[in-house]
């Protein structure tokens, strides 16, 4: 952990930190994230020679990476056009992945570098290992059951989130839940999620063990979209040099 933690407080002058190399990026998707995702790269020093809108003609093989933050039908494009071209990818983007597995077949085939998560952020993929560690401590309790919530702004296109499906299925490998479903759900055997919208809510994620007698709950609440964004700069500098598919925990150094 003390390595991902060093990684993430570097300095921001990109010259007082000679281990990073500048890189060329290409931006896909420029709502929020993206913009948020501009400012870091420009603050460590690197350049971006692409920003990409949905159904957009590009050229992406003078960036050294692409990171994708786009939008669900248009993901599976940008990863695959990058992979062709011989550029490494970082994505974030959410909702897409059924064609996960294409875009795992095309990086193999082009020896490509590619890493896919549903949140970038530092505190969140802390959160994730903690969140499989009490469900293992909590599967013999059969007294308690399980349900997610997560809370994100209106602007939000997909749901339950990218972030409350990984949560889930932390849980499902390390319980008797067979699956997940969107609440209500009808099944008990079917973790269920509690999608909200809200005005201005970066993302608050709640796993919540209930019994007659009492509530565990374990939460993260994002202040800002800083931390995704740090956390997929990071990333992509990370995998510069690196042929293969890689996790967020493969960065952090989280085992």
């Amino acid at each position: 952990m003390d390595s991902a933690l060093s990684i993430l407080s570097k300095k921001k002058n990109f010259k007082e930190n000679h281990k990073l190399k500048k890189m060329k990026i290409a931006l896909f998707g420029y709502g929020k994230m993206g913009k948020e995702i501009e400012k870091i790269a420009l603050e460590r020093g690197h350049e971006i020679v692409l920003k990409i809108k949905e159904n957009q003609e590009y050229d992406v093989s003078k960036a050294d990476i692409g990171i994708d933050f786009s939008v669900p039908n248009a993901a599976l494009n940008n990863i695959v056009s990058c992979f062709k071209n011989n550029v490494p990818v970082i994505s974030g983007t959410t909702g897409w992945l059924d064609d996960l597995d294409k875009a795992l077949t095309v990086c193999k085939e082009n020896k490509g570098s590619f890493i896919y998560a549903s949140n970038f952020s530092l505190g969140v993929n802390i959160f994730f290992e903690l969140n499989k560690s009490l469900a293992k401590m909590m599967k013999n309790f059969i007294d308690y059951n399980v349900e997610l919530e997560e809370i994100h702004h209106k602007q939000k296109l997909d749901a339950p989130s990218g972030t409350a499906i990984t949560l889930a299925e932390g849980v499902i490998e390390n319980s008797d839940y067979n699956s997940w479903e969107l609440a209500p759900a009808k099944d008990s055997k079917k973790l269920k999620i509690i999608a909200k919208r809200y005005d201005n809510v970066p993302g608050t994620h709640t796993v919540n063990y209930n019994s007659k007698i009492d509530q565990i709950s374990l939460t993260h609440t994002a202040h800002n979209r800083k931390g995704f964004a740090l956390g997929a700069v990071v990333a992509a500098e990370w995998i510069i040099g690196k042929k293969g598919v890689y996790t967020m925990n493969d960065v952090l150094n989280i085992k």
